[in-house]
């Protein structure tokens, strides 16, 4: 077999996670109000001062914010709902919608001088700040709703005062791009009217972790909210069309054109997003790289057969012979020519005509807010520096459609190349995209009812033919939820309501902080022979939980971190048995039970117990996934640009080995020997000695300096004795 046959790179692509559903309908049957179920989900809550509703793109949050604001402006008392949307194009998710016709007690009415996403003029200060007349002009009258982009808002709340939205209804759309950050005037913002308390808020985001790690409320503001959580694994559960989904990447070497050629179907409504001009995947030439993906898609490269006068659409000729109707959002030259294909995508006539158009290519656009029923192929090319851009794409395929059995998203990834010189830069970039694609596979998965072990049965779940088993090996599945319990040996309970509102609501985005780390993913993925798992599962998760949560007690973080690292294995583990099942010739799970398939046999191999689960590496899955689709001389060239920047343990860390050492005693009765054959109590046992020689030298430069005083008991745990290293 010659080196390029048997270099996967270019040639494979990496099935990440895929998820099979049991397309019951559920998330798309309507109640005698016109409801769908997250819809009568969140109209439960309507009378909560704040919501926030967490559910993924296509589930309907817009109009269950239609029902929520139109009961309290009718029977709640509220002057006026103020719709808030990050960008103009989103305005139009909030038109006039005859609700009454479904069974609704009122029609959602907006007069289109108040739907300012419609004036004329770009979100740049100038325009934005000479909107602000027109909502002072709405706060003075007796209308009842208005649209407005995030800027208008806060340029209107800037200049007019909290005080003159007292008794409204303030709704904000696409929730994830505000932040709790001091720097962030929309986040401040809202914090002033939560102080304030004179408003009502909803707030609504299908991605409630932001790309940069920061945090979209402040611990104190988030316990103020009631949630709302409908989950992508119940939305795609309840599907009537759409029976699975796709996630993957794919390697290539050389130039992303020719790569796109590799993965993009013809056959499939595809969405091609292609890098920034200022990304290392492009070539600098944008309007080309259009050329050269269109050329990829005909037979030959006279395909090119003109464009539609009508739309704007380019048409080619497939080397099936029929003729594809490409849009191309990345040519801005033409204002005019843009527009015409931009108001043929949006075309309400053409909605539900599949054959409207087959493949679009953008730049910017077609993430949030963009509604194209039919397109089943996202292919992402580059890392995107925002995980909430990821699932907005992921999101554009994974609306229900007649016929629709099948969507995809394909990431396309630079694999460093031997002789490049930025294989630093090449390295972060790939982590970047894998710790995505890990993360739509946390979002995904069904969420998790973690409970110790003989906790008893709970309402709602199914525990199979022979049910619920005392000191048995439980696992229980809610058919309607597609929520797991499953029972965790050891595992600890949150003590405060914060905490255990984390362990139900929150742990995805404990999950998201983690893979966003860089140290853990580049020791776990890269580094596994200089790695411990505890390394990961205890001293980088506690880290961040710990600085996520800052108020929470020493037990509460504990509790977390052990339901956070456990939400992460389970899913790996379940993920790595069905792809192991698969290659060993093992029947597909079908139906909703394919994750919970996997889980089962992870948990057959021995009892769940937080110790075992702390000693597994929570990249473990993805490595083998890594090691199969990358060319192994470029996997060992990234192992070891890795392991060359290995150092020595740092202060922060044996400060919090002390403390994993000082908790081992308390387990054991003993401290961890330094000569054991256990490597992670050796590892403690060096991080306590490490710690030792931070206090020597700090003791030290105090004596000359001719101060005195040590760390505090709460910044340095106290210092266990550990035995000495044994004679060589």
């Amino acid at each position: 077999m010659s080196e390029k046959a048997s270099n996967p790179t270019n040639n494979y692509t990496v099935p990440s996670v895929s998820i099979t559903t049991a397309h019951t309908g559920a998330s798309s049957k309507a109640n005698v109000l016109g409801m769908r179920a997250m819809q009568e989900r969140a109209y439960a809550k309507r009378g909560e001062q704040y919501l926030l509703i967490k559910s993924p793109p296509a589930s309907g949050k817009s109009r269950a914010l239609m029902f929520i604001a139109l009961d309290k402006l009718h029977n709640q008392g509220l002057r006026q709902a103020i719709v808030v949307v990050p960008e103009r194009s989103i305005g139009g998710s909030f038109a006039d919608e005859p609700l009454t016709q479904f069974g609704f007690y009122w029609d959602w009415q907006v007069a289109p001088h108040w739907n300012l996403c419609n004036a004329p003029g770009i979100d740049e200060p100038r325009v934005a700040k000479s909107k602000v007349d027109a909502v002072r002009m709405f706060l003075s009258s007796t209308e009842k709703v208005l649209v407005c982009t995030h800027a208008t808002f806060r340029f209107a709340v800037e200049e007019l005062g909290f005080e003159a939205f007292d008794n409204r209804l303030i709704a904000i759309d696409e929730f994830h791009h505000v932040s709790s950050n001091p720097d962030n005037k929309l986040g401040s913002q809202l914090g002033g009217f939560i102080v304030r308390d004179k408003v009502h808020v909803v707030a609504m985001t299908g991605s409630y972790f932001r790309g940069d790690s920061e945090a979209v409320l402040g611990p104190t503001d988030e316990a103020k909210f009631e949630t709302v959580t409908y989950t992508y694994y119940e939305q795609l559960n309840g599907y009537r069309w759409l029976k699975s989904l796709d996630i993957g990447y794919f390697f290539y070497t050389g130039r992303y054109v020719d790569a796109v050629a590799k993965v993009l179907d013809p056959a499939l409504k595809t969405i091609v997003h292609i890098p920034n001009v200022n990304a290392r995947e492009s070539l600098k030439d944008k309007e080309r790289e259009v050329n050269d993906i269109m050329n990829a898609l005909g037979e030959s490269k006279d395909s090119w057969k003109g464009v539609d006068p009508a739309t704007g659409f380019h048409l080619i000729q497939a080397k099936d012979g029929r003729t594809l109707r490409v849009a191309d959002l990345v040519d801005d030259g033409d204002p005019a020519k843009r527009s015409r294909v931009l108001s043929a995508l949006k075309d309400p006539a053409q909605k539900n005509n599949r054959d409207h158009v087959d493949i679009i290519i953008a730049l910017g656009m077609a993430k949030e807010g963009f509604d194209w029923i039919w397109c089943e192929h996202a292919l992402t090319i580059g890392y995107r520096s925002s995980l909430t851009e990821i699932v907005q794409i992921i999101g554009r395929a994974t609306r229900d459609a007649e016929g629709k059995e099948r969507s995809r998203f394909t990431n396309l990834i630079a694999e460093p190349a031997a002789d490049q010189a930025a294989v630093a830069e090449a390295v972060n970039d790939m982590l970047k995209a894998i710790s995505a694609s890990l993360l739509m596979e946390q979002v995904l998965a069904p969420r998790y009812e973690f409970t110790p072990k003989n906790n008893g049965k709970k309402d709602g779940f199914d525990y199979g033919v022979e049910g619920y088993k005392e000191d048995g090996r439980n696992i229980g599945i809610n058919h309607e939820t597609g929520q797991f319990h499953i029972e965790i040996n050891g595992l600890a309970a949150p003590q405060s309501p914060e905490a255990t509102r984390i362990c139900r609501e929150d742990l995805n985005e404990v999950v998201t902080n983690f893979l966003q780390d860089k140290t853990a993913l580049e020791r776990g993925l890269f580094d596994k022979e200089n790695t411990l798992p505890e390394e990961l599962t205890q001293l980088r998760m506690g880290k961040i939980v710990r600085e996520r949560y800052p108020e929470l007690s020493e037990a509460d973080h504990e509790a977390i971190r052990q339901h956070a690292v456990a939400a992460m294995n389970i899913t790996q583990q379940a993920k790595l048995a069905l792809a192991q099942g698969d290659a060993n010739g093992g029947e597909t799970a079908q139906g909703s039970t394919a994750l919970l398939n996997g889980v089962r046999k992870f948990v057959n191999v021995r009892d769940l117990d937080i110790d075992l689960i702390d000693r597994i590496n929570p990249f473990e899955a993805a490595y083998a996934v890594l090691a199969i689709a990358m060319d192994e001389k470029s996997l060992r060239q990234v192992q070891t640009s890795i392991a060359a920047k290995k150092i020595s343990i740092p202060e922060d860390e044996a400060r919090d080995l002390a403390r994993r050492a000082l908790q081992f005693k308390n387990e054991r009765g003993r401290l961890p020997d330094i000569n054991s054959a256990d490597l992670w109590e050796k590892r403690m046992a060096e991080g306590v000695a490490a710690l030792a020689r931070f206090r020597a030298q700090t003791k030290a430069a105090e004596a000359l300096s001719g101060q005195r005083g040590l760390p505090t008991p709460r910044e340095t745990p106290p210092m266990p004795r550990v035995a000495s290293p044994k004679p060589q």
